[in-house]
């Protein structure tokens, strides 16, 4: 009898010393990206979002209702499928900002990996911290893409949950010798403050929690990374040339949207997802003029990270880049922690270790 694909926690990564090295993370994402663009890799994403009304209408979640305001919810049951050169995944992610008040983290995931041609599957493991990761090379795509030839960048992080952790540590590594200082602000500044505590000194690069956008003017680079529900910068504050990287809700203003259309560049990571996702700052531009950006967005110059590959001439541009999250990403990230750590060709080559004496 076939037995069942073994399932890899979270504390059995750890207790292996399975490492998400910002290097091999990059690599895993530019293969994904090749793949992409060549027509290998695929990748569809689902969500069902529920009625908060349901939540708050359970008296053990009633009490903490007032403590959200200014957050998104953001209670829903994500699929995100894919398949690529070699393997398939789905992974499933559940999602609920209230259980960070009871501890938790506010979403988890678990990937299944599968053979890419039997669809055979080869194991479960816990993706929270793969898909904090996946996330965070965008921040190191963009980079590479918008900064090729910059130094002394100031980089701005309006977030201090996991994806920011992931994106600190992934610029630290690629930064060096580009980023000079990354300011880290959050809701209440205190997890910024906690965030930036913790981190490993990042070598050339400061490293400050803030608890305004005084210093968004000095930017260049602007990753919106938190969980807010409304705008978190005036368009005045903002540098007229950065690039902002956009991985949150409805964090993005729609004066600043509607200029960039206008004179700067669109992007997203695909253009259809972004659309039917409809929860992200452009996306809801269209939708709320009774419209959706994979109507409209094209026409007016929106275009997929896929299709561009060269920034020479807009350097100088406003850039959006909203990212909704492939699944090629998780895909080709988990397959480089399986083959890494947990694929039988590892495991036999252990075996044929020789022993270590005492």
């Amino acid at each position: 009898m076939e037995s069942a694909p073994r399932f890899i926690s979270l504390a059995e990564m750890k207790r292996l010393g399975v490492r998400l090295e910002a290097t091999a993370l990059h690599n895993a994402a530019r293969a994904a990206w090749s793949d992409i663009r060549s027509g290998r890799a695929h990748g569809l994403k689902s969500v069902l979002s529920f009625q908060e009304r349901d939540l708050w209408s359970q008296p053990e979640f009633a009490a903490y209702q007032n403590d959200l305001q200014g957050e998104r919810l953001g209670w829903k049951l994500s699929a995100l499928s894919s398949v690529g050169a070699r393997y398939a995944a789905v992974k499933v992610v559940g999602a609920n900002a209230i259980n960070r008040r009871l501890g938790k983290p506010r979403s988890t995931s678990t990937i299944l990996l599968l053979d890419g041609f039997t669809l055979r599957p080869l194991c479960v493991m816990d993706g929270t911290e793969i898909s904090a990761a996946r996330t965070a090379t965008y921040a190191s795509l963009a980079l590479e893409l918008f900064f090729p030839k910059i130094q002394g960048l100031s980089v701005f992080i309006f977030g201090a949950g996991p994806i920011a952790d992931q994106i600190i540590k992934i610029l630290g590594h690629f930064g060096a010798g580009i980023v000079s200082k990354i300011y880290v602000r959050s809701r209440s500044g205190t997890s910024a403050r906690e965030l930036v505590a913790r981190q490993d000194q990042l070598p050339g690069i400061q490293l400050e929690a803030v608890a305004d956008n005084g210093n968004l003017r000095n930017c260049r680079f602007v990753i919106t990374a938190s969980n807010a529900n409304a705008p978190i910068f005036d368009i005045a504050e903002i540098n007229p040339i950065a690039t902002v990287l956009h991985l949150g809700g409805d964090e993005t203003p729609a004066g600043y949207i509607r200029d960039t259309l206008r004179s700067g560049l669109v992007l997203c990571d695909d253009v259809s997802m972004v659309s039917r996702r409809n929860s992200q700052s452009l996306a809801l531009y269209f939708s709320r003029m009774g419209s959706t950006l994979e109507q409209l967005g094209p026409l007016l110059g929106v275009s997929s990270l896929k299709d561009f590959c060269d920034a020479g001439d807009i350097t100088e541009s406003q850039i959006l880049v909203t990212c909704v999250g492939l699944p090629m990403l998780d895909l080709y990230v988990a397959a480089h922690v399986y083959e890494t750590w947990f694929s039988p060709d590892v495991n036999a080559e252990a075996s044929l270790q020789p022993s270590g004496t005492a």
